[in-house]
């Protein structure tokens, strides 16, 4: 209810009451209300399974005495992780979309954590500000980042190769962002080419880029003449 005084002069003589019906108001404020705490409790359930079975795989890991059995069971942690950093932010925030930028910064800070070694010490640095994507969107480009980090350190700085820097940085132009990984290290063999290589990681990125998200990838020599660069284009 508003009510506005009718004036004569200075003495008021009478009063407007302008009413209005806020029942269905109300109930649509209190469902969407609701309906946030609703999905913000998915996000935050499907972030703890995710979390339960990266625990569950580092438990594997483990009890495997096989060198290569246990890295590839500490990729697949590394990887559930990355996609439970999504989650974590959106059931932070709630809705639907979350700011990449906002993504990217854990998932270094777990590359940094799972690769760097005292013979191996690497810096990462990060560039530019990320968009605002959909779930599905961030999700896949969380897993391709984090093949991409851990390419630069294993390939571009073999262990006892004095390590190194990675930088990430994102750029967003119109509606297609771009995200450059790029090291100072040995630097890819002649004749690579990154839609033929074999490697999971790179098939992973493949796979996501082309069924997911109709992107591209790019691997070549960094512009610098040392080191790699790899480059994801995604229309947004």
């Amino acid at each position: 209810m508003r009510v506005l005084p009718l004036l004569s002069g200075f003495r008021v003589v009478g009063m407007f009451a302008l009413m209005r019906d806020v029942s269905d108001l109300r109930s649509r404020e209190r469902l969407l209300v609701s309906m946030d705490a609703t999905i913000r409790e998915i996000h935050h359930r499907v972030k703890n399974n995710l979390q339960t079975v990266s625990s569950l795989l580092r438990l594997q890991s483990r009890r495997v005495e096989a060198t290569e059995s246990r890295e590839a069971l500490e990729e697949a942690v590394r990887r559930v992780r990355s996609i439970a950093l999504v989650h974590e932010m959106l059931a932070q925030g709630g809705g639907d979309q979350v700011n990449f930028g906002d993504v990217l910064r854990p998932i270094v800070q777990l590359a940094e954590e799972a690769l760097v070694t005292p013979d191996r010490p690497i810096s990462f640095d990060m560039f530019g500000e990320g968009p605002v994507l959909p779930t599905s969107v961030a999700s896949s480009l969380a897993v391709m980042l984090n093949e991409l980090l851990q390419n630069a350190v294993e390939h571009g700085y073999p262990p006892g190769s004095g390590g190194g820097p990675v930088e990430v940085n994102l750029e967003t132009t119109g509606n297609e962002l771009v995200i450059t990984v790029r090291d100072s290290g040995v630097g890819v063999s002649e004749g690579f080419d990154a839609s033929s290589s074999d490697g999971l990681g790179l098939t992973i990125i493949r796979t996501l880029m082309t069924g997911d998200l109709g992107g591209t990838i790019e691997i070549n020599p960094a512009k610098s003449g040392r080191g790699t660069e790899a480059v994801l284009r995604v229309q947004i």
